[in-house]
């Protein structure tokens, strides 16, 4: 049977900043172990019996993010494939697009397991079992959603209402789906015991679906059509990747696939399955993958305690000290700290919300900011200066590039360099540096096999990141 992982990866989690950034969202946050949850779900897939393709639909912005994340887990080299969004347009539109993409490659008998990025799953073999019931039900023609029995009464979770069971052993049809309930209600659906969270993932056959689509939501899978018609597809041995046309896919309807289509059709089953699962969604969920002290603080990094409990702390770059707190979630980057009550968790998001209507920064970057060549962070900045650190990977370069309003002067700490600077092409060692003037055309290349450090220290009267003029570039930022 041929069943395509498609791994949705959108959404920032915004209740998960200050790690959680619009640049950096949550399928890419680090967990205790040293994974994101980008790769565990990635090897998940993947690990599956008879899966050599896992589909990616992501925003072009994170492309090379997500293959760096993927690079070190697929170690079987699996085949990859994705569809690049130019904005998020929620799972309707992820899911049409993966279909009919998959149905031009694969044929529309081909079964499609569709994830979230940023969902946790601890026992790999119980999910394995309950994909095998799913692609049972979706080869009768069901359209399938796991189910997560409760393990108590969760009012951040929709839930699943399973009713008859189905000719498949361990399926049962769905009844009904229904929104986050209230505590008394929640625990009424725990006590039913034919209740069942909304995991968010689902199975089925791709006609299926589509024919589905076409019932319930024709629009959707229209405008989907529309927008594939003028995107760009990019092959290559064992990798695609298809590029939507923004114009084109501005048009697509908002809405999720619950909404659009499961809530709608009369061909719905779920497997009610007991993987482990969470859906990571505030710094308490986070928190509970971490060891728990005599005195019930849950501490990830560098932490000191004295006369306090049942805090959490996650401490990236220094040392953090509790004196007599308690039920506190203490989270601390470089450039911003969050301190809240455990009772709060949920309301991180509105400390989000402020700050983009204040138009700060700290909701979109860190100060570490990814690029496909490498990253950059901002050591230090002050009026008409700021020093950033600059990391090319191998191979890896820069776009040729102009600056109006600033100058830079580079030093390599480790590495090699080849620099463009204007009419001139040089090569610097370690130790050595260059001097580029504003309005100079520049590009910078690492030729060597090991990462290019170096120091950039700017200086000019506006030294904003929308202060850069591409001429080429090999990762197709640079206009036509």
């Amino acid at each position: 049977m041929d069943v395509i992982p498609v791994i949705l990866s959108g959404g920032v989690g915004s209740r998960l900043w200050p790690v959680s950034r619009e640049a950096h969202p949550k399928p890419f946050m680090k967990l205790p172990d040293g994974q994101s949850l980008l790769q565990k779900t990635f090897a998940r897939a993947a690990g599956l019996s008879g899966v050599s393709q896992v589909l990616t639909v992501t925003n072009r912005d994170l492309l090379f993010k997500t293959e760096d994340d993927y690079r070190s887990v697929n170690a079987a080299r699996h085949a990859q494939s994705y569809i690049l969004e130019p904005f998020g347009r929620n799972t309707a539109a992820a899911v049409a697009l993966a279909a009919l993409q998959l149905r031009d490659s694969h044929g529309g008998s081909a079964h499609m397991l569709v994830l979230s990025a940023d969902h946790l799953i601890q026992d790999q073999g119980a999910f394995s079992a309950a994909v095998e019931k799913a692609l049972a039900l979706s080869q009768q023609g069901w359209l399938v959603t796991f189910g997560i029995k409760p393990q108590y009464a969760e009012t951040g979770y929709g839930y699943i209402q399973a009713g008859d069971q189905t000719s498949v052993e361990g399926g049962q049809k769905v009844a009904r789906f229904v929104e986050k309930p209230d505590l008394e209600t929640a625990q009424g659906y725990v006590a039913a015991g034919n209740y069942y969270w909304n995991s968010g993932m689902f199975c089925f056959q791709i006609d299926t679906v589509l024919q589905q689509l076409e019932l319930h939501a024709p629009d959707v899978l229209a405008a989907v059509t529309t927008a594939l018609q003028s995107s760009r597809l990019a092959t290559a041995p064992a990798y695609s990747c298809l590029t939507v046309d923004p114009d084109a896919f501005a048009r697509v309807p908002d809405i999720s696939l619950d909404y659009a289509l499961m809530e709608r059709s009369d061909h719905v089953a779920t497997v009610p399955c007991d993987v482990g699962w969470s859906d990571i969604g505030s710094w308490t969920a986070v928190s509970e993958l971490t060891p728990i002290d005599d005195c019930g603080n849950r501490f990830d990094g560098e932490v000191m305690a004295h006369a306090s409990r049942n805090n959490f702390v996650r401490s990236e770059d220094r040392l953090t000290a509790l004196v007599g707190v308690q039920d506190l979630l203490v989270i601390d980057t470089p450039d911003a700290l969050l301190i809240g009550h455990k009772d709060h968790a949920q309301d991180v998001k509105h400390i989000v919300g402020q700050l983009k209507k204040q138009g700060h920064t700290l909701h979109q970057l860190h100060r570490t900011v990814s690029r496909p060549w490498g990253t950059y962070t901002t050591l230090e900045e002050g009026d008409r200066f700021k020093i950033k650190r600059i990391v090319v990977k191998p191979g890896a370069s820069l776009s040729l590039q102009m600056h109006h309003h600033r100058s830079e002067h580079w030093i390599v700490v480790s590495g090699m360099a080849v620099v463009v600077n204007d009419e001139q092409t040089i090569m610097l060692a370690t130790n050595e540096s260059t001097f580029i003037r504003a309005g100079h055309k520049h590009r910078l290349q690492n030729p060597g096999v090991i990462d290019l450090v170096l120091i950039e220290v700017q200086s000019g009267d506006y030294l904003g990141e929308d202060d850069i003029v591409r001429f080429e570039d090999i990762y197709g930022r640079a206009p036509a």
